[in-house]
């Protein structure tokens, strides 16, 4: 468990994200690609769905004794905020309602922020966007850990704290790479949020508001589906930068683990993501892949050559136009 890593410093690269080229290239041989584009219907029913299901989760553990309320956070309610928070990332993307009515979308992700317990849906937005278009961007892309993740983080023992923390390394990890400005839209998000806690604390008490918070925070941290933090981008191999992972766990997820597939067609929506894998089979089949999210967690803690530095890093070029 003391073991350190080896890796020093990230995989510096000086070419561009593969993302735009293999998107230009699969444009031009199936043009029909494009018509999978634009708002997917279905979504903001079942975001409503899901806030609703966590409205009643709330009612229900107010009453329980503390060791079911904990139980319940772990085994329901970490699932369900953690699919909420990948809810918002579709909505971050104008799916709930298309771009022509961009505002709504930021306004619904704020009402799917609401039983993660913590505001976030605004900021995510801002940086979620730089992360596609800056991937693996020295000081823009907020996705890849800071030199300070990576220096300390270097046992086995330090990468498993560093899984249960990922929460809020995420959450710190912006202040410290890439601070912004606060906009009106995050103050709103904020006051939102605060506004519905206090409520749910009034009305049924410390336990409801517990489950929330504590749900969100084992949702995103030693959980099966925060296994798509590690798997999405972190190098297993080299020379490979986004991973795809294609189990059933996308059930919960909005086919998140479709991540080459989302990164080469950001406006696509999740649910059709699939068929971007179907159609172009050829320009993903051969690229590696995952089959379990709890493996690549094992095999992070556990391959001494892995850690928080085994990720991609370009210098960018040229002006940046960040959110």
């Amino acid at each position: 468990m003391g073991n350190r890593v080896a890796r020093e410093d990230y995989e510096w690269v000086y070419t561009d994200q593969p993302h735009a080229d293999r998107r230009k290239e699969i444009l031009a041989k199936y043009p029909e690609i494009k018509s999978l584009m634009g708002p997917d219907p279905r979504l903001k029913w079942i975001v409503c769905m899901m806030v609703v299901i966590q409205f009643l989760a709330f009612y229900l553990v107010k009453d329980l004794d503390w060791k079911w309320v904990l139980f319940w956070t772990y085994a329901f309610g970490s699932c369900i905020n953690h699919s909420m928070t990948l809810a918002i990332h579709e909505i971050s993307h104008n799916t709930a309602f298309g771009n022509n009515k961009a505002m709504w979308n930021r306004y619904f992700a704020m009402f799917a922020n609401l039983p993660i317990g913590l505001p976030y849906s605004a900021s995510f937005k801002r940086y979620h966007l730089d992360h596609h278009r800056y991937l693996g961007g020295d000081g823009v892309d907020v996705d890849i850990p800071t030199e300070f993740e990576g220096w300390f983080f270097c046992t086995r023992f330090r990468k498993f704290i560093w899984i249960i923390l990922q929460p809020l390394f995420y959450a710190i990890r912006p202040l410290c790479i890439n601070p912004k400005p606060i906009t009106q839209l995050e103050l709103t998000n904020v006051a939102f949020q605060l506004t519905f806690d206090i409520l749910l604390y009034w009305l049924w008490g410390a336990k409801p508001v517990v489950y929330m918070l504590a749900g969100s925070m084992l949702g995103m941290g030693l959980h099966p589906i925060s296994g798509h933090f590690i798997a999405e981008h972190y190098m297993f191999l080299k020379g490979h930068e986004t991973y795809s992972y294609y189990g059933s766990l996308n059930l919960l997820t909005f086919n998140v683990g479709y991540h080459n597939e989302h990164h080469d067609f950001p406006s696509i929506p999740g649910r059709r993501l699939p068929m971007v894998k179907k159609i172009a089979a050829e320009y993903y089949d051969d690229l590696p892949q995952y089959t379990s999210w709890v493996k690549v967690l094992y095999d992070f803690i556990m391959d001494d050559a892995l850690s928080p530095f085994s990720r991609v890093k370009r210098k960018l070029k040229g002006d940046v136009k960040q959110e």
